[in-house]
């Protein structure tokens, strides 16, 4: 289990809850429900958006590989679009994460969630639209779009959360929870319990897609609007007693 940090040592930065997580995004809260809805985004575009992934590029850079050597043009084609999905995400999420202040006076990283979640949105209604039941045009569309949304949420989480704590791809978060455990018999549970987040976020976008296909995009907006109101609402916590005026 983790060890309190003794006065002289610094505070866990990889850690979720570490304040340069936390106070930019609103809460450690936040972190999990971006996380689940990376689990569900994933499971949908998998099962039904061709076969690839929204949020990890290392694994469709290799199915793009298995797909040029097997010669399945189809599935290259999925994972070179949502590559290009995902690059543009990160792009326009990191311009505008690093602004100083996004507009109607929220914060820069809230801004970036809230594009995010119209993008899902948008794919939500398009999806309704066709019955769940995209076809080849359709579902190359919803796929780059969600790619887009995933792109957009790792650019934020970069910008404002810890080093070494994703939302999305979390190969390097598992490494360092293992490498600190095996050299400093520390557990960073919290850390920990973000790893195990994103499968969870997985079986429910995987049960609705087989059980309730026409409602399975709504599962990412719900967690992803829980995240953004919560961490509007922390945000304005902590400015609100800052900008009283003293007595």
């Amino acid at each position: 289990m983790s060890t309190p940090s003794s006065p002289d040592q610094p505070p866990d930065q990889d850690d979720p809850s570490h304040p340069a997580t936390a106070d930019r995004l609103g809460s450690s809260w936040v972190v999990i429900a971006l996380t689940l809805t990376t689990g569900s985004v994933d499971a949908i575009s998998f099962l039904a958006l061709g076969g690839v992934f929204t949020s990890v590029m290392t694994a469709n850079m290799a199915l793009l590989g298995l797909a040029v050597g097997s010669q399945d043009l189809s599935l290259a084609a999925h994972a070179l679009m949502a590559f290009g999905g995902y690059v543009c995400g990160a792009l326009a999420g990191t311009r505008i994460a690093v602004a100083r202040r996004g507009p109607l006076g929220y914060g820069a990283h809230q801004t970036a969630l809230a594009v995010e979640l119209l993008v899902l949105c948008g794919v939500l209604v398009c999806w309704m639209a066709v019955s769940g039941r995209p076809g080849p045009g359709t579902r190359i569309g919803l796929l780059v779009a969600a790619a887009f949304a995933m792109g957009c949420q790792s650019a934020v989480v970069r910008v404002a959360g810890a080093p070494n704590v994703s939302t999305t791809y979390l190969t390097g978060t598992l490494t360092g929870v293992l490498a600190e455990l095996a050299t400093k018999r520390r557990l960073r549970w919290r850390t920990a319990l973000l790893i195990l987040t994103l499968p969870v976020g997985a079986v429910l976008g995987g049960y609705l897609i087989t059980d309730a296909r026409f409602f399975a995009p709504a599962l990412p907006v719900a967690f992803l609007t829980v995240a953004l109101v919560t961490s509007v609402a922390r945000e304005r916590g902590f400015r609100q007693p800052a900008e009283r005026p003293p007595r």
